[in-house]
C-alpha cells in the first residue's frame, strides 16, 4: 500500500491526506471547545522526515480503509474493491494495487533468489578452500609414513600372535628342561637316572654298571655328558625365548604405530571425502539457482482490468431508508411494549372499576387553560366542552348514586397531591349552582389551601373561625357571582387539622350547613398523606375518589381503598381525571370507547 501512495501521489490527495481539507464547522467548534477547556496540548518538536513518515503512514491507514480484498468462494482468486469519492479514481487504485501485488511477488522471488545464489557462491568457495585443505591433509599424511594396508596389519597379527605362541612354548621348554636337570641332578640310582635321562646308551651301560668298573666309569661319564647337554639346552632355549619377547615388542609397536597411522588416514580420507560430497551439491544447487535466476514467474497473475462503477456505490439511500424504517418500526415497538409493560396508571374506565370493584362516576378531561385561576371562567365561557359535559356527567352520576336520599354532604379526596380533585369539586360545585341549588363549597384541605388560586380575593377567617366561634358563617363566606356557590375557605391555625375535624364543634358544623344548604361540597386531602378525609367521611353522605389518568399507580390507589375498608367506609364513586383525549387515541382508546370517540367532536365546542 506505501507503494500505491508513492506512485500515485495519494500524499498530495485531500481526500486522503487530512490535513490538506478545510476544516469542518463541527471540527472547529471541536478545536475552539478544546482549547478554551485547556485540553490542545503542545506540539510535540519533532523533524521534517518524521513529520512526512508520520503523514504517509495515515494516508496509507486511509488507503487501508478504502480498500477492501476478499476471496472468492471455492476459487484462488482475490477480488479488490475501492471506495473513493472519485470512480475512475479507484478504479485506477485497484488496477494499481493488483499490479504491484504480482510485482512484489517477482520482486521477493528475484530477492530470495539473489540471496540464495550470493549465499551459495560464498559457501561453495568456502567448501572448495576446505577440500583443497583436506586433500593436501592427506597427501602430507600419506607420505610422511610407511603405511601398510588392512590387510598387512592382519598379518602381522596373526604373526605376532605366531611369536606370542612360540614365547609360551618355550617358557614351558624351559621349564621341562629345568625340571630334567633338577630330576638328574638328584636321581640316586643308575636306574633312575637312565629312566630320567632317557638316553640309549645310559640304557646299554646300566647292565654292566656293577659288574665292570670301565662300565661304570664309562656310565658317569655319559651322565656328565647328558647333565651338559641339558644344562646347554637350557641356556639356548633361553636365548631363543628372550628372541621372542624382543620380536614381540618390536611387532607390538610397530603394529600399534601402525594401526594409529592407518585410523588416522581413514579419518582424512572419510573428511575429505565428505568435503567432497558436500561442494559437489552445493556447487549443483548453485548452478541450477543460477540457471532459475532468469526464469522467475509470480504466483499470480491479473485476471481481468477495475471496472468503473457507473453509480455511486455508497450510501446506499433505498437500503438506509429501508432499515432505518425497520429499526425505527422496532424501536418504535419496542418502546410502546415497554411503556406498557412498565404501565402503572389507568387508562380506561372499564380497567378502574375492574381494578377496584367500584363504579366510576366520571371521566373529566383536561382543562386547556393554564393556571387554576382561569379552570372555572373556561367552564363558564365553554358550556358546552368536553370539561362542562363531563362535569354534567359527573354532577348526574352522583345526584343518582341514591336516588330516593340524595347525597347532600359530598366530599373529595385522592390518593396523592396533584391528581385534579380540587378542580373536579370546584367544577361540580358551579356546575350544581347552574341547577338553582344553593350550594356551599368547603375547603377541608386547610393544610395546603389552594382554593385562593382559583378565586380573585377571600374574606379575612374561614372554616377554622367559624368551628372555633369567633365568626359567623356569613362573614367568612365568599360569593361570586359568576361562581355561583358559597365559598368557605380553610384558614391557618395551630390546631391540628385531624384533631378539628374530629372535634364536636366540627360536627355541630355540618348539622347547621346541612340544613341551610342544598349541597355541601367539602374538599380534603389526600388518602396516603393524612387521615383527614377519613374523618370529614364519617359525616358524609358521599364520597368521590378521584384517580388521575395514566398516572395514579395501582398500588396507590389499592392502598387507599384498604385505609377507607379498614375505618369500615366505602367509597361512592370514582372520578378519572385529567383525560388526555389525543394520548388516549394514541393508546387505540378514543377511536371506539365512551365520550372520547371520535363522534364525540360533533356535540363539543371546546
Amino acid at each position: 500500500m506505501g507503494k500505491v501512495v508513492d506512485r500515485m501521489n495519494l500524499i498530495d490527495d485531500p481526500e486522503f491526506n487530512a490535513a490538506l481539507r478545510d476544516p469542518s464547522q463541527i471540527r472547529k467548534i471541536k478545536d475552539y471547545v478544546k482549547q478554551q477547556l485547556g485540553m490542545v496540548g503542545r506540539p510535540s518538536e519533532i523533524s521534517d522526515s518524521e513529520s512526512d513518515r508520520q503523514t504517509r503512514d495515515r494516508v496509507i491507514t486511509r488507503l487501508i480503509s478504502a480498500v477492501s480484498i476478499r476471496n472468492v468462494p471455492n476459487t484462488l482468486v482475490l477480488r479488490i474493491e475501492v471506495e473513493t469519492e472519485n470512480a475512475k479514481k479507484s478504479a485506477e487504485i485497484a488496477d494499481i494495487i493488483a499490479e504491484l501485488y504480482v510485482l512484489d511477488q517477482l520482486e521477493v522471488k528475484f530477492e530470495a533468489t539473489e540471496q540464495a545464489t550470493n549465499w551459495l557462491t560464498e559457501r561453495v568457495s568456502d567448501l572448495q578452500a576446505e577440500l583443497e585443505q583436506r586433500e593436501s591433509e592427506l597427501a602430507e599424511f600419506s607420505s610422511s609414513t610407511d603405511l601398510v594396508s588392512a590387510d598387512a596389519l592382519e598379518f602381522q597379527e596373526v604373526q605376532l600372535k605366531d611369536i606370542r605362541d612360540r614365547i609360551v612354548n618355550s617358557e614351558e621348554n624351559i621349564r621341562s628342561l629345568e625340571q630334567r636337570y633338577e630330576n638328574l641332578s638328584t636321581a640316586t640310582s643308575p636306574e633312575e637316572i637312565v629312566t630320567l635321562s632317557g638316553d640309549p646308551q645310559l640304557r646299554r651301560l646300566l647292565p654292566q654298571v656293577e659288574s665292570d668298573e670301565e662300565a661304570a666309569a664309562a656310565f658317569e661319564e655319559r651322565v656328565e655328558f647328558v647333565l651338559s647337554r641339558t644344562q646347554t639346552d637350557i641356556l639356548r632355549s633361553r636365548q631363543q625365548l628372550e628372541a621372542l619377547i624382543g620380536s614381540q615388542a618390536d611387532m607390538s609397536d610397530q603394529l600399534a604405530s601402525q594401526s594409529q597411522d592407518l585410523i588416522r588416514l581413514q579419518q582424512l580420507t572419510r573428511e575429505t571425502e565428505a568435503t567432497r560430497a558436500l561442494y559437489e551439491y552445493f556447487l549443483t544447487r548453485l548452478k541450477e539457482t543460477a540457471a532459475q535466476h532468469g526464469i522467475q514467474e509470480a504466483d499470480s497473475r491479473i485476471l481481468s482490468q477495475s471496472v468503473v462503477p457507473g453509480a455511486p456505490a455508497t450510501p446506499r439511500k433505498s437500503l438506509i431508508l429501508a432499515v432505518a424504517i425497520s429499526l425505527g418500526f422496532l424501536v418504535g415497538s419496542s418502546l410502546v411494549l415497554l411503556n406498557e409493560a412498565l404501565k402503572k396508571g389507568f387508562r380506561t374506565a372499564r380497567d378502574l372499576e375492574a381494578f377496584t370493584g367500584y363504579s366510576v362516576l366520571g371521566q373529566i378531561p383536561q382543562i386547556p387553560v393554564r393556571g387554576r385561576r382561569h379552570t372555572l371562567t373556561y367552564l363558564n365561557e365553554k358550556p358546552s366542552s368536553e370539561a362542562a359535559e363531563a362535569i354534567r356527567n359527573l354532577r348526574t352520576s352522583v345526584l343518582l348514586s341514591n336516588v330516593d336520599n340524595p347525597p347532600k354532604i359530598i366530599i373529595s379526596t385522592s390518593a396523592v397531591p396533584g391528581e385534579g380533585k380540587t378542580t373536579n369539586i370546584l367544577a361540580l360545585a358551579n356546575n350544581l349552582s347552574g341547577l338553582g341549588k344553593k350550594v356551599l363549597l368547603i375547603e377541608g384541605d386547610i393544610r395546603r389551601r389552594t382554593f385562593n388560586q382559583y378565586f380573585d380575593s377571600s374574606p379575612s377567617g374561614g372554616l377554622v373561625s367559624v368551628i372555633a366561634g369567633h365568626k359567623t358563617l356569613n362573614e367568612v363566606l365568599h360569593h361570586d357571582d359568576a361562581f355561583g356557590a358559597d365559598v368557605l375557605l380553610g384558614e391557618k391555625t395551630s390546631t391540628n387539622a385531624a384533631d378539628l375535624f374530629a372535634s364536636e364543634r366540627f360536627k355541630q358544623f355540618l348539622k347547621t350547613v346541612r340544613q341551610e344548604y342544598d349541597v355541601v361540597l367539602i374538599d380534603t386531602p389526600p388518602v396516603l398523606v393524612v387521615p383527614d378525609a377519613r374523618i370529614i367521611a364519617q359525616q358524609a353522605d358521599a364520597v368521590l375518589f378521584t384517580v388521575r389518568w395514566d398516572s395514579t399507580s395501582q398500588q396507590q390507589v389499592e392502598e387507599s381503598l384498604r385505609i377507607f375498608h379498614n375505618s369500615k367506609q366505602r367509597i361512592t364513586g370514582l372520578i378519572l381525571s385529567q383525560i388526555n383525549p389525543k394520548r388516549m387515541k394514541a393508546y387505540g382508546y378514543g377511536g371506539k370507547y365512551g365520550a372520547y370517540a371520535g363522534y364525540g367532536s360533533k356535540y363539543y365546542v371546546n
